[in-house]
């Protein structure tokens, strides 16, 4: 990879999604290792600046959540498939992620932030998705003992005009210990407490797109300190 230090991030190149889509047409370890300098240059490499350019930015919005830009272990979401348990063997994914997770968020399921850059849009992401039962439990013992304050944060117009309704998966029947006439029941029935908002390519080639994902990040905070309330997490 072309040695990069304390270079300014300028939006995303071309090559990136381009290479995703040649990934899409020849997952193979093969095709991979011919093109690995140009994955180190115009994805990884580009990703890790995005991630370096953006701590600062996340730091204004919550010191508790980081952006980690090193390689491996770190924000960067790894390209390699984990095909143990898949019938699909296909080594790579065709697109590539990154998690900006509360400082705590090692030891247990915690909100935070995420971007992933598919092949024909970029999402950026908020809240928690697929929390374990205990967690989901104490979001869900929050928004029925403050309703209203789940309310303004739920249905903040800066939030709601950026992402929309929250996305991810519902129960079928409420939760135990909740009545089916509860007013907030379609929210109690939620699994995830996450949403995200749908971004075109050719946005993140933008050279302001790191202040782009700052603005999308931050207009989440009502959700984020709501969330983070529930789960007694410093936000």
């Amino acid at each position: 990879m072309t040695e990069r230090i304390n270079m300014p991030f300028n939006g995303f190149d071309a090559d990136l999604v381009q290479f995703l889509k040649e990934l899409d047409k020849n997952n193979d370890r093969e095709w991979f290792t011919a093109n690995k300098a140009r994955f180190e240059d115009s994805v990884q490499g580009p990703l890790l600046e995005f991630i370096e350019a953006l701590a600062p930015r996340l730091e204004k919005i919550s010191p508790h959540v980081v952006a980690d830009p090193r390689k491996v272990g770190g924000s960067l979401m790894r390209i390699y498939r984990d095909t143990r348990f898949s019938n699909d063997k296909s080594p790579y994914k065709t697109f590539m992620a990154a998690q900006f997770r509360h400082a705590q968020g090692k030891d247990i399921h915690a909100p935070g932030f995420y971007i992933q850059i598919n092949i024909n849009e970029t999402l950026l992401g908020t809240g928690i998705w697929q929390p374990p039962t205990d967690v989901v439990g104490k979001i869900r013992a929050a928004i029925d003992a403050n309703p209203k304050a789940w309310l303004k944060a739920r249905d903040d117009k800066k939030f709601v005009s950026l992402y929309g309704p929250l996305a991810g998966e519902s129960l079928k029947r409420p939760p135990a210990g909740y009545d089916k006439e509860h007013p907030l029941v379609e929210d109690l029935k939620r699994k995830d407490f996450a949403a995200f908002r749908t971004l075109k390519p050719k946005d993140i080639l933008k050279k302001d797109f790191v202040a782009e994902a700052e603005k999308t990040y931050a207009a989440s905070k009502p959700l984020m300190q709501f969330l983070h309330d529930a789960l007694e997490l410093p936000f």
